[in-house]
């Protein structure tokens, strides 16, 4: 049974994070989508990796606006964490719908810069809600649906998989999953106590073209190409569900449309209109493997040569702190609710990876 779904015709999203990796690729499929449409988008362009890849994502946004004359897009290079910006853009533009994609994200990053995530998840993520939460104020219709995105890594090192939003989810392993259970846990209260609609995304272990250079796959090219070696945690015996960006976003597109229901309950309260979703590619690959093909799309891009000895570049090592070792979809909610789930098998999204790789240094 596939849900309602609202018409973005006329409407006014904002959106979070529009030049990282799934912000930018939201807009561009919002984009293409030719309807008339505005898109108010806010990042703080930090250098949390090679701020260019930021800048051409944009970029490319600006060329796709260009030819979609019916499509308003307004960036501001600005912070959720200041809560003066965000009240501006509400107050100025009203939107209808909100999509928080900012965060400030890795798992390792945050075992050495705590304060980078609690700014930005945590502090960030409560403004944004309490600029939903004021949106109703004067009788405004406000915002209609609040998207934000929640994180595979809330499941810490459960054991039963695969992975289910019905699992019980209290024992995160980095504080970057503590801050995204925390987001969950923020937004149900919001949702109870102001009747936002919410639904958080626990995306898993994203990956593609134009990427964050801080990712496996990523990482991984740049010291192959530098002849450096590469590090395989838990001497590979680590499973991820690696899910490519267009199955992503494609859901977030589908996920935004249709707004949890607002209902009361037997007391005559709201009944919080709340939900969340995994979006992953139901199939962990183990991370030898993964290595495997990427050494071959490489090749076969021309990114490094066919004679390139993988084995001398290889290093097996123990787990990270933080880490853990295996990732996996259950995704049956998704496809109840909403007739999709992810499929790009990992070959092809790593190919397109290559190409990309190949055409954006070009090596």
């Amino acid at each position: 049974m596939e849900k309602d779904s609202i018409c973005l015709n006329n409407k006014v999203v904002f959106i979070t994070g529009v030049a990282g990796f799934i912000g930018a690729n939201l807009v561009l499929e919002i984009v293409r989508m030719s309807i008339p449409i505005t898109i108010i988008g806010i990042d703080n362009m930090n250098d949390y990796y090679d701020i260019s890849i930021k800048k051409w994502r944009l970029q490319k946004i600006d060329e796709a606006v260009g030819e979609n004359s019916q499509v308003t897009w307004k960036f501001m290079e600005g912070d959720i964490s200041n809560n003066d910006e965000i009240s501006l853009i509400f107050k100025k533009y009203k939107p209808n719908l909100v999509v928080n994609l900012a965060a400030q994200a890795g798992v390792r990053y945050s075992i050495t810069n705590p304060d980078a995530y609690i700014k930005s998840n945590i502090i960030g993520f409560y403004n944004i809600l309490e600029a939903c939460r004021h949106s109703y104020d004067n009788d405004e219709i406000g915002v209609e649906h609040l998207v934000y995105a929640s994180s595979s890594s809330v499941y810490g090192t459960n054991k039963k998989v695969p992975y289910s939003t019905e699992d019980k989810v209290d024992n995160p392993v980095s504080l970057y999953a503590a801050t995204k259970k925390s987001n969950e846990l923020m937004a149900h209260a919001y949702s109870k106590l102001y009747n936002i609609p919410s639904t958080g995304l626990r995306f898993f272990t994203v990956y593609g073209p134009a990427g964050r250079p801080d990712m496996a796959y990523f990482g991984f090219t740049d010291k192959l190409l530098k002849g450096e070696t590469i590090e395989i945690f838990n001497y590979g015996n680590c499973k991820r569900d690696f899910t490519y960006v267009d199955d992503i976003v494609e859901g977030v597109k589908r996920i935004m449309q249709a707004p949890p229901e607002k209902k009361k309950g037997e007391d005559g309260l709201p009944i919080p209109p709340y939900a969340v979703y995994n979006i992953g590619n139901q199939k962990p690959e183990n991370l030898l493997d993964f290595v495997d093909i990427l050494q071959q799309e490489l090749i076969r891009a021309k990114v490094l040569p066919l004679d390139y000895d993988f084995e001398a570049h290889k290093k097996l090592v123990p787990m990270q702190p933080g880490d853990v070792p295996v990732t996996y979809a259950d995704t049956s909610a998704l496809e109840k609710d909403f007739g999709f789930k992810p499929g790009t098998d990992l070959r092809t999204g790593i190919r397109k990876f290559a190409e990309w790789y190949k055409e954006f240094y070009q090596v």
